[in-house]
């Protein structure tokens, strides 16, 4: 079972490089479309809107929404590329304290989205959720419930009922944002059979076997690793070598580096970096990150300072070392994407309104605004769709 895995890590990362490689090359198209999750509270935004991304220029155009819905504030897409689901951010649905998950069908063609059907979350206000790898579960975390749970995908895309839930208990050391567990986010590691859940309000990523035919979570041994108190743990990363995992830290704005040891399903903290410049006095607070496709480079968002900080990664041992910070180009960058070719990054302003594009040099991360910009209201989320 031990030999099982570790290969099965060393083949994943070893075709993700090849793939990463491939769209470096020119093979993937020079056009893509791009969904955005939103917030809908504000009663101007409707739901999940679409454009067209051209990757070599940043330019974006043919702004519609795809489908209306409320609070979708997260995305994911199936593998095959026909369903898409987002959460409905919300603690009450259906009568019960649950926010939603909805599936919707993709149509090709216009990237308009059909809704399929919804089920509750079991929890209030979900954030985040993914798609398992061979497309059978949505995996999700419920911030405001502090608690995680599994849903079964039909050959039709439908969600089904619940196959697995895990409530979170205890706090930490900051009595405004943990004073109860706060899952936050929710991955899986490469071999599709472990899940880590970052959770904001105990400062610990927790560790769970993942069976992904019966779509179940169990507590692994050990079962989660710790970062600084305070630090408020949001989202995670793995990078594409399989070998390093990394979390941006929300509330005292950082990022722990982690090795990944697929033999004891461990993480192990390398250290943590600030994503802040030295002379940065005001209020922030961190949002997402993203290891660049070619592994060499790592972005996270700054919520205060509005920026995105660039890192690079160290191939030998995971660490990271400050590039520098580019101006998001708006207020609040909740959310970031790099598009799977590396070549463009998107970031979303919740609180400007816009959808702004930069160019990647491959060579030094370096981050240039193309000027392009698109307005959509309080965007929260980006997913580049690639048939």
């Amino acid at each position: 079972m031990m030999e099982h895995c570790v290969l099965t890590v060393a083949a994943i990362a070893a075709l993700l490089a090849v793939a990463a490689s491939s769209l470096a090359q020119g093979a993937a198209p020079d056009e893509v479309r791009v969904y955005i999750g939103t917030y809908t509270r504000n009663n101007r935004s409707q739901g999940i809107y679409q454009f067209l991304l051209d990757v070599r220029t940043g330019a974006m155009k043919e702004t519609r929404l795809a489908a209306p819905t409320t609070n979708p504030s997260f995305l994911a897409l199936h593998p095959n590329r026909r369903f898409l689901y987002a959460v409905g951010e919300m603690a009450a649905f259906a009568g019960r304290k649950s926010g939603a998950v909805s599936a919707f069908a993709i149509d090709p063609a216009s990237g308009n989205l059909q809704l399929l059907n919804q089920q509750p979350t079991e929890g209030g206000w979900p954030c985040h959720l993914i798609v398992d790898p061979p497309g059978r579960h949505v995996l999700l975390a419920n911030y405001g419930g502090g608690n995680v749970a599994v849903l079964p995908i039909g050959p039709d895309g439908r969600l089904g009922q619940r196959t697995a839930f895990i409530q979170h208990t205890g706090k930490g050391p900051n009595p405004k944002r943990q004073e109860a567990a706060h899952a936050h986010s929710i991955n899986l590691d490469p071999s599709g059979q472990f899940a880590f859940v970052a959770d904001l309000g105990l400062d610990k990523i927790m560790i769970y076997r993942f069976d992904p035919e019966k779509g179940t979570l169990a507590p692994h041994d050990p079962p989660f690793a710790a970062v600084a108190p305070g630090a408020g743990p949001r989202h995670f990363a793995f990078h594409p070598n399989g070998r390093f995992a990394y979390v941006i830290n929300e509330l005292d704005s950082t990022i722990t580096a982690f090795a990944w040891d697929p033999l004891r399903a461990a993480l192990t903290v390398i250290h943590s970096v600030s994503t802040l410049p030295r002379d940065f006095t005001g209020e922030n607070t961190t949002a997402e990150v993203v290891v660049h496709p070619n592994g060499r480079f790592l972005y996270g968002s700054n919520r205060g300072h509005n920026s995105i900080a660039i890192f690079a990664v160290n191939p030998a041992d995971g660490r990271l070392a400050p590039l520098g910070h580019v101006s998001s180009g708006g207020k609040t960058p909740r959310n970031f994407n790099v598009d799977p070719t590396g070549r463009c990054l998107l970031a979303a302003n919740q609180d400007s309104d816009n959808v702004v594009s930069f160019l990647i040099d491959s060579d030094t991360g370096a981050l240039r605004a193309t000027g392009n910009s698109v307005e959509i209201p309080m965007p929260v989320c980006v997913k580049f769709y690639m048939p």
